[in-house]
């Protein structure tokens, strides 16, 4: 190499832009793939079919056929909705995990490794998008609610209340849905534990009828059912209404907290560590 061509390299070195500072870079790489994933909805519309046709399905499935024969206080859709709405947010783990394991075994996660971007934005990316999805799919089932004769009981304290127990409950789901992604890394593997698990477990709850009513079994597992208190607490801050049995079930907003709490204090450190242990193994 000349002279000539070695004073042009280090030239075209010193011409380069700074490189950003560590959290800004984060920031903006996160920013990018959120885009990326939101923008792909429109070319695969069917990753939206959890969150727009099964809560719509459910909704007027319970209300029309399992409604006349449910005996609560009140109008049945002040007790169905926010148990629908609970039953969206534990369902996001199973879109989150479905998610996840998708772009693992397709490539796409592996792509994002070759790339000069932060590891922690590409997962940071991934629980942000699912997020805003399960976003969408609570105000469908809010307005079809509201259009079928749901009248929540908010003023904006409890607004805010509400919003606030929604985003918490929302980052510790998907948390919990990315970490099931990267265990399994299989989409038909993370549904079939999903749906064993949660689907039950949502029943159980309380959210389509009163938990008061179930046998000894059934009802000792749903006086203690971590998603009981998620039901219990929407419906205390929509409705005003309070709930009778175990301690959580009395005291619905602390116990939602706590689960989620403890969701995302292990699920976090589990799902950063596999992504680590993974992409070293790249």
């Amino acid at each position: 190499m000349t002279a000539i061509e070695i004073e042009r390299t280090h030239s075209a070195y010193e011409a380069l832009p700074p490189r950003p500072a560590p959290f800004p870079r984060f920031f903006r790489e996160t920013a990018l793939l959120v885009g990326r994933a939101l923008r792909t909805i429109a070319r695969v519309p069917s990753r939206l079919i959890d969150v727009t046709i099964q809560p719509l399905i459910f909704t007027l499935l319970f209300l029309y056929v399992f409604g006349s024969a449910i005996h609560v206080p009140g109008p049945y859709q002040n007790y169905l909705l926010p148990g629908l709405i609970g039953q969206s947010l534990a369902f996001g783990v199973i879109g989150a995990g479905t998610a996840t394991a998708t772009d693992f075994t397709s490539g796409v996660v592996d792509r994002f490794r070759s790339l000069p971007v932060t590891r922690l934005s590409v997962i940071a990316a991934q629980v942000i998008g699912q997020i805003l999805e399960q976003i969408l799919g609570l105000l469908i089932v809010a307005a079809v609610g509201i259009g079928l004769g749901w009248r929540p009981h908010l003023n904006v304290g409890s607004a805010f209340e509400l919003i606030g127990l929604m985003l918490l409950g929302l980052f510790a789901f998907t948390w919990f849905g990315v970490l099931m992604g990267m265990v399994f890394k299989s989409s038909d593997a993370v549904q079939g534990v999903g749906f064993a698990v949660v689907f039950p477990l949502t029943f159980l709850a309380g959210a389509f009828v009163p938990i008061q009513g179930m046998k000894l079994i059934p009802r000792t597992i749903g006086d203690w059912d971590p998603l009981s208190s998620l039901v219990a607490a929407v419906r205390h801050v929509c409705q005003g209404t309070n709930s009778t049995g175990s301690w959580q079930l009395t005291h619905p907003v602390v116990s939602m907290i706590f689960w989620c709490v403890l969701i995302t204090a292990i699920c976090v450190p589990l799902a950063l560590r596999r992504f680590r242990t993974t992409s070293a193994a790249k």
